[in-house]
This record gives structure tokens, sequence and C-alpha cells, in this order.
């Protein structure tokens, strides 16, 4: 099985720019930031609640937990929140009500929450309309762990933000190119 392309800051800005023209350019735009900058599953994107990710008075949390029936695997794990997705979150929430913190984060058209496999196709909209055909819902999280990991995070951290648990499965996220090869000899 093909594994998801990894996306450079050049396409992923093409993304989060294409996103701006549809129908609901908010909310795909920071389901997209959530991918890529949260390392999140189509399947924990789509589970996600307003109450998951927003306190009572409205702010976006620093941090949030997936609870087993949202994550893969049935494990429970904390999801930290880097500046630059809690201020798209803090935009996101200015346009939904967050009122109800059992209401989903995510409405689709219909007026429900996501499927995992509504999720799914939605990436895949995305991707398929800026020209990515190797892009998937897994784009956001191969790219998520790949960026990490070139900035020098470890294997043991990438692993427990990503949920996984074991580091064989980490690494096989991890993207190599021949930039990478040619800036770790240079560390020489």
């Amino acid at each position: 099985m093909r594994q998801a392309q990894t996306l450079n800051e050049a396409q992923l800005r093409r993304v989060i720019h294409y996103c701006r023209s549809r129908r609901h350019p908010t909310r795909d735009q920071t389901i997209v930031m959530v991918s890529f900058y949260a390392g999140l599953r189509a399947k924990e994107i789509a589970a996600l609640t307003v109450g998951d990710v927003f306190d009572d008075a409205g702010a976006v949390r620093e941090q949030f937990i997936l609870s087993a029936a949202q994550s893969k695997g049935g494990q429970r794990r904390t999801v930290y929140v880097s500046q630059r997705l809690r201020k798209s979150l803090g935009e996101y929430g200015d346009t939904i009500k967050l009122s109800d913190p059992q209401r989903p984060l995510f409405v689709s058209q219909k007026g429900g929450a996501f499927s995992a496999n509504t999720m799914c196709q939605l990436f895949l909209d995305i991707y398929k309309a800026v020209g990515l055909k190797d892009a998937s819902s897994h784009s956001g999280r191969r790219t998520y762990i790949t960026r990490l990991a070139n900035k020098g995070v470890g294997v043991r951290l990438l692993a427990a933000l990503a949920g996984h648990s074991h580091i064989s499965t980490t690494q096989r996220y991890i993207d190599v190119n021949a930039e990478q090869l040619a800036s770790a000899v240079e560390l020489l």
C-alpha cells in the first residue's frame, strides 16, 4: 500500500489558499490546519467536539484529551495545540456556536458530525482540486511527523505525539528526501 504524500510548505499554502475559495472556507481551512499542526487522523478530527477544543470561557485549550473512543486503537491521548493552530481554531470559534460542548466541532453540510469516511472524502476533494494526486487524509499526519523529525524531535516524543505504541510505526511516517540527506552530512 502506498503511503500518503507529505506536503512541502508551498503545497500546504496552496491547499490553505484553495480552502478559502470553498463554500465553508473557515471550517475547511481549520480542518486542514488540525491535520497538519496536530497530526490528527481524519477519524479523530471528525470525532472532535466543541468542548474538546474550547474551554467554558470559549478560549482554545493549550492541550486536550482524545478519548479512547475518538482515537485509533482505543488509546486515550493528549493533543498539544501550537500557537499557530490555537490562532486558527480561535478564528474558527468566532464563526460557530460554542455554547454546547457536546456539539461536533466540525459540522458537515448535512448539519451533523462528519463521519470518518466523509472527512476522508473532504480531504481527497481538496487535494484533487489543487492537483495533489498522491495526497490523502493521512498527508497532514505524515507531514506533521516528518516536519517535527526534521527539526530534531526524537522518535520517542514523535511516537507519543502521534499516539503510536511502537516507535517502528512512527519511523514509517518519516519521509526522507535528498535535501534532508544533504543537510544531515553537513552536521559533521
